[in-house]
């Protein structure tokens, strides 16, 4: 059974777009980084539905075991701290499928 965590966000109003896709560029560029990263999408929502939140990260793992090895990965440590920075707000959920 594989994992998934996904975060959704809104980033703070002062966050330039281009700001924005430099993030998203960097999460995806932890694909084939982080060993336990099978797949890795993420990008801005093109309808309000969320509650306004705006983007979202999906990250696919072997199994909810390796969420942990993810997340404390050198590689993913300083782009989450980084993100997290320019967020306003932050929703995080980790399901097995």
């Amino acid at each position: 059974m594989t994992a998934l965590h996904i975060a959704w966000f809104r980033f703070n109003d002062d966050v330039s777009l281009e700001r924005a896709e430099q993030h998203m560029a960097a999460c995806r560029a932890l694909v084939g980084r982080v060993p336990a990263v099978l797949n890795l999408q993420c990008g801005a929502s093109y309808t309000n539905r969320a509650g306004g939140l705006t983007h979202c990260i999906v990250v696919t793992l072997p199994n909810r075991d390796a969420l942990s090895a993810y997340l404390d990965h050198p590689a993913h440590v300083p782009v989450a701290t980084a993100l997290v920075a320019d967020v306003a707000e932050l929703q995080v959920m980790d399901i097995e499928v």
